[in-house]
């Protein structure tokens, strides 16, 4: 099993607008071999930084399965208009991939 995860500094304010993008997308997810779950998970609130903390959260059968996706042309499809509205977060997400540890 492989867990793909985005972690997004989201600034403060703009939390339900990020949301809404995340729940309204074009979801290809569920087309790709492999695919498990999709999570949103909303962090805490950074009040020195001024940003909310975000992860997406998709788990693989595979890092092969997962690996496909970021090739496929339903990846290129779901990601389309990233970035081209206002942008809701600070910087770029920051990804992090795990394999699970069989038996731990």
């Amino acid at each position: 099993m492989y867990i793909a995860m985005n972690r997004f500094k989201v600034k403060a304010g703009l939390e339900e607008e990020f949301e809404n993008v995340w729940k309204n997308r074009d979801r290809r997810l569920t087309e790709m071999k492999g695919f498990q779950q999709f999570h949103l998970l909303r962090g805490s609130f950074n009040e020195q930084e001024g940003y909310t903390l975000f992860a997406s959260h998709t788990v693989w059968n595979s890092f092969d399965d997962f690996q496909a996706w970021t090739k496929s042309e339903n990846f290129r499809a779901a990601h389309k208009n990233a970035g081209t509205s206002k942008s809701t977060t600070l910087g770029h997400p920051q990804f992090e991939g795990f394999s699970i540890v069989e038996g731990a």
